[in-house]
């Protein structure tokens, strides 16, 4: 079961090229400063402008390179089910600990589309799946009724979600829905403070990427139900989280790490560009107020 801070990595790019060296060494800082697992190829990771080769590779790298300190989970979302497959078979030959998810985008499937989206998953592949729920990104909603389907089919496949679709109330929905542990991520930053009141045990987190220890003292008060505690450390991180989405991202996020480290480019992929000025001094205030400069 995952839980805590758990960074949606970005990738390093550097003069068009994955950059590597630096991967590894952001793979370091962020499990010397708390972050319980990984997720490389992600939303935040750019997945969508890297070929299927780069994809693998950068699955292959974190895998390797965090060599078991944490788990990883590897994004593995298609609009296509069998590119998602074929993601999570390379994913579990690398030694992945589970697949993220995303509902396929684009093409809208159905509710029932969605229930043989995954269970074609599920049932062809052993890697555990993270349903990754995000309806602002995909315009596909997986529905309460349909996360509680999936998991009672699939109680050993299906073991998580990543809810970054803003209603709160779902983590009560999917609780009492499923009846028994299953593992709630927050996907929004700024909700992962009401959402682990409610039962969610951790954040796939944009903001983790630059603010690693605050992410993963935040996350670690809540376990104590330490929650003014909490709220403190939500406080000097509130600004960054809105920050993080002042343009596309994750262009507000990379200009932020490369405003931390000297070792890390801001470099995107068309059709991203760099943050735009304004974002650029939201950011420059936000890491200022949570005292990261």
């Amino acid at each position: 079961m995952f839980s805590g801070s758990i960074p949606a990595l970005v990738t390093p790019f550097r003069d068009g090229a994955f950059d590597e060296k630096a991967f590894r060494r952001l793979i370091d800082w962020q499990i010397e400063n708390g972050s319980k697992a990984l997720v490389p190829c992600g939303t935040t990771g750019e997945n969508s402008t890297l070929t299927n080769d780069e994809h693998h590779r950068v699955i292959e790298v974190c895998v390797e390179h965090t060599a078991g300190r944490v788990p990883v989970i590897a994004g593995c979302g298609s609009n296509d089910t069998a590119s998602a497959l074929m993601h999570m078979e390379y994913s579990e030959k690398f030694g992945a600990d589970a697949a993220l998810v995303v509902a396929p985008y684009y093409n809208k499937p159905s509710q029932a589309g969605l229930i043989a989206h995954f269970s074609h998953l599920a049932n062809n592949s052993a890697l555990p799946i993270v349903l990754y729920n995000v309806p602002g990104r995909t315009v596909t909603d997986i529905e309460p009724e349909t996360v509680c389907e999936l998991v009672n089919l699939f109680p050993d496949k299906i073991i998580g979600i990543k809810d970054a679709s803003g209603d709160l109330s779902r983590v009560v929905d999917h609780r009492m829905g499923i009846g028994r542990a299953f593992c709630q991520l927050s996907g929004d930053d700024e909700l992962a403070l009401p959402a682990n009141a409610a039962g969610a045990v951790g954040c796939i987190s944009v903001t983790a990427n630059v603010a690693p220890k605050l992410c993963a003292e935040f996350q670690q008060a809540c376990v104590e139900n330490d929650f003014a505690e909490a709220r403190r450390i939500n406080d000097r991180l509130y600004p960054l989280h809105y920050a993080m989405f002042e343009d596309s991202s994750p262009a507000p996020v990379k200009y932020a790490l490369s405003r931390v480290h000297d070792w890390i480019s801001d470099e995107l992929r068309l059709p991203l560009t760099l943050c735009s000025e304004p974002a650029r001094r939201a950011v420059d205030a936000a890491l200022d107020h949570a005292g990261l400069l």
